[in-house]
């Protein structure tokens, strides 16, 4: 898929087919969050991918609206030091979605609302904090990714030179 075309049809999908994930195209998928850009070229974040079921329902239950992570095949948490600029952790995320949807595989992040929960499930060092978690699978074909919901105009959403009416 040509990357235009993969930003433009690049939906948030909670419905997943029950199938593992290819492991060389995860690897692609990890390998494009690896090679994001970061502020001054730091490389602040850290991810951790995990797999098995209840590891999913574990990190799920640290989070509101995530009730579709245990069924996602994979996911991926993107991790941060203190210091770390969630900007960055954007732009790694971003990265992982669009390269995965290049593939289809569909994706949805979720946010993490209590910290201590997902860095006590995860594992993490005292100073780190998961930014968001990337829920991955095949998407379910017999479910709509587009819930009917248009995108802003690009009249309503551009102001040029300042906002204007």
């Amino acid at each position: 898929m040509e990357a235009y075309e993969c930003i433009v049809s690049k939906r948030d999908t909670r419905a997943y087919l029950d199938k593992p994930l290819d492991e060389e195209e995860l690897r692609k998928v990890l390998q494009a969050g690896r090679m994001a850009g970061s502020s001054k070229n730091t490389q602040p974040t850290r991810l951790i991918l995990f797999r098995q079921r209840k590891r999913l329902e574990e990190v799920a239950a640290c989070a509101k609206f995530s009730q579709h992570l245990p069924a996602a095949a994979a996911a991926i948490a993107i991790c941060l030091p203190s210091t770390g600029s969630d900007f960055d952790a954007g732009r790694a995320a971003q990265n992982m979605m669009v390269a995965a949807w290049s593939m289809g595989i569909a994706s949805c992040p979720c946010s993490m609302h209590d910290q201590e929960c997902v860095r006590k499930t995860l594992g993490l060092p005292e100073d780190y904090r998961v930014v968001v978690v990337l829920a991955l699978g095949y998407p379910d074909p017999k479910v709509s990714m587009h819930l009917g919901k248009r995108r802003v105009e690009m009249d309503e959403l551009v102001h040029e030179e300042r906002w204007s009416g």
